[in-house]
């Protein structure tokens, strides 16, 4: 994303837009993780009709979607987009701290979790 600082590569001053549109997926990460609400989509007609434009606003909790109809209707629709209080989630919770004495080891951060998986075998890929 850029951001079109005086409006004459978009023609709104302070908006962002895909200089690389090639490179993009269409997921809208991008719009929804932007914190200044820079980027102003307008997606396909399956979700707004043509003319039309979207924009979120993300909380802590729930994130909004403005959507503005080219007649210049407005609609917001609010989703939750979180079950646990931000900042609560501990994603190595109960792992224990990684031996770097045995990295070059295979599995030697997580080998206790495999549940009953075993390292894999290079001889038995099938290699044409």
């Amino acid at each position: 994303m850029k951001l079109d600082k005086d409006g004459s590569e978009t023609g709104h001053a302070m908006k962002s837009f895909n200089q690389e549109p090639e490179q993009c997926w269409e997921c809208y990460s991008c719009i929804k993780i932007c914190p200044q609400q820079a980027i102003e989509a307008r997606p396909y007609a399956d979700i707004v009709p043509m003319g039309g434009s979207v924009q979120p606003l993300r909380g802590t909790d729930s994130i909004m979607w403005t959507i503005k109809f080219r007649n210049g209707t407005m609609k917001r629709f609010k989703f939750p987009i979180r079950t646990t209080p931000e900042g609560s989630i501990d994603p190595y919770g109960n792992t224990p701290a990684a031996d770097m004495a045995k990295i070059a080891e295979p599995g030697f951060f997580n080998h206790n979790q495999q549940n009953g998986y075993r390292a894999g075998d290079p001889s038995e890929l099938i290699c044409k």
